[in-house]
């Protein structure tokens, strides 16, 4: 693990907090800090890793995890909720809320620190292919369906892939962005990639709630074991089945144990459905992750020895 890259992000999640608390910054500050983080860094680091993938049928498999694991999700989240007896909101918000992780803007710093820059291509795979479509479809289909929606259409569901910014940065990559760009343009992309950790561990120390929800314990407790715990172990499997080795596989597992997605989590809260335990679920997710996330890796790596 990346001690120095460790240290940042616990830096930046305490002055995060640190800073809501004292009320330096505007209110809108995590959001303003989101939207550049989505339209400038991750972009950026798209076009500084994809680039350098070789294209293996093995990463079929990246792709591929993050949906078996939301099919995963629908069968323990309805186990569960059937026999803990949990309201349909604390159920909708549990299958929203383990079913999409946050594999870019916590999962790629992460994945960074702790298993090095090599593995970042296989982060973006699995969530540019993976949770970012899941959250376009499974996601917004979840939301209708306990929201009180209209079931999304085809139409709107490309619409968000086709505004989502680093869809374009992934079809350059793919395409017409060399693995060895000019010096000039390979080292302002990597500058700005770079600003992504801190900016994200920023804006989540800022917009953290860790109010326990007393009422909705035994939901926000399943959410982060099958969050935290059951989704990387039924990951790893996967990816043996699917040929992975080394940080492929690092990765694969890794990005599996991200703590919730916190657009998913702020859709869930928008359209009212058990909205504590959905705001319980994003910061507990992430303070818990800070010690998860380097235990899988360590096991991850006795695994790989």
């Amino acid at each position: 693990m990346a001690f120095d890259a460790f240290a940042l992000i616990l830096t930046m999640l305490a002055l995060g907090v640190l800073f809501a608390r004292l009320r330096v910054l505007p209110d809108n500050a995590a959001q303003v800090l989101n939207q550049v983080v989505l339209y400038v860094c991750l972009p950026a680091a798209v076009l500084t890793y994809v680039p350098r993938l070789h294209m293996d049928a093995s990463l079929l498999g990246l792709a591929a995890t993050p949906w078996l694991l939301a099919v995963a999700t629908v069968a323990l989240v309805s186990l569960a909720s059937r026999w803990m007896k949990f309201r349909r909101d604390e159920h909708a918000v549990l299958l929203i809320c383990v079913g999409l992780c946050n594999s870019s803007f916590v999962g790629y710093p992460m994945v960074r620190a702790l298993l090095g820059e090599h593995a970042l291509p296989y982060a973006v795979v699995y969530d540019q292919f993976g949770t970012f479509v899941l959250l376009s479809t499974y996601g917004l289909y979840v939301l209708a369906k306990y929201g009180g929606d209209e079931p999304p259409t085809i139409k709107v569901i490309a619409g968000r892939i086709v505004r989502f910014p680093p869809i374009w940065a992934l079809v350059i990559g793919l395409t017409v962005m060399p693995e060895t760009p000019p010096e000039w343009i390979g080292a302002a992309l990597l500058k700005l990639s770079d600003a992504l950790l801190p900016l994200v561990m920023l804006a989540v120390g800022l917009s953290i709630k860790l109010r326990l929800p007393r009422d909705e314990i035994r939901p926000l407790g399943t959410g982060l074991l099958l969050k935290l715990v059951v989704m990387p172990a039924l990951a790893l499997p996967l990816s043996w089945a699917f040929g992975m080795d080394g940080a492929m596989l690092q990765a694969n597992v890794l990005e599996s144990a991200m703590p919730t997605m916190i657009t998913a989590g702020a859709l869930a809260i928008a359209h009212g459905l058990a909205p504590r335990l959905a705001a319980a679920l994003i910061g507990y997710g992430i303070l818990f992750c800070l010690i998860t996330l380097p235990a899988w890796s360590w096991l991850l790596k006795h695994i790989a020895a």
